[in-house]
């Protein structure tokens, strides 16, 4: 594939005026106001999750949930501790593959700070959610053992 011819012209007057051929990033100069605008432009678009990566997410969740569920719901027989222990390990181990999906794409928890920012998470923000964490494997283990 060949080249085209350049602009040789243009480039001799943008020579002789003193001007680059190039334009800023940003509002021309006429456009700017008195008090210095100033304009951020973001080049990358926004990471975000997609069809595929959440599909399969949400389905191990919805299986676990309700292998969770059913047991605890209707109490049947004895196999129903084992099926909803292990309903409860699909829907934790949905959580934390959507956590890290989420983690890679640039999703922080809220009250967290932004990844690579530099700052310190606040100890209250980790207490409270390890808290919930156990609160919750806690209530669960507890309703699975009443089966029995």
């Amino acid at each position: 594939m060949e080249a085209g011819p350049r602009d040789t012209e243009r480039e001799r007057r943008d020579a002789a005026a003193g001007t680059s051929g190039l334009t800023p990033d940003g509002p021309d100069e006429q456009d700017v106001l008195a008090d210095e605008v100033e304009v951020e432009v973001e080049l990358r678009p926004q990471r975000r999750l997609r069809f595929w990566q959440l599909a399969p997410i949400v389905g191990l969740a919805a299986l676990g949930s309700l292998m969770f569920a059913f047991p605890l719901a209707f109490g049947t027989g004895d196999g129903g501790a084992v099926v909803a222990m292990l309903g409860l390990l699909i829907s934790c181990c949905a959580a934390g593959w959507g956590v890290m999906a989420a983690r890679r794409v640039g999703h922080t928890w809220p009250g967290l700070p932004q990844r690579g920012s530099g700052e310190r998470p606040d100890w209250r923000v980790i207490a409270l959610y390890v808290g919930a964490g156990a609160l919750l494997v806690a209530l669960a283990v507890w309703r699975v053992a009443r089966l029995r």
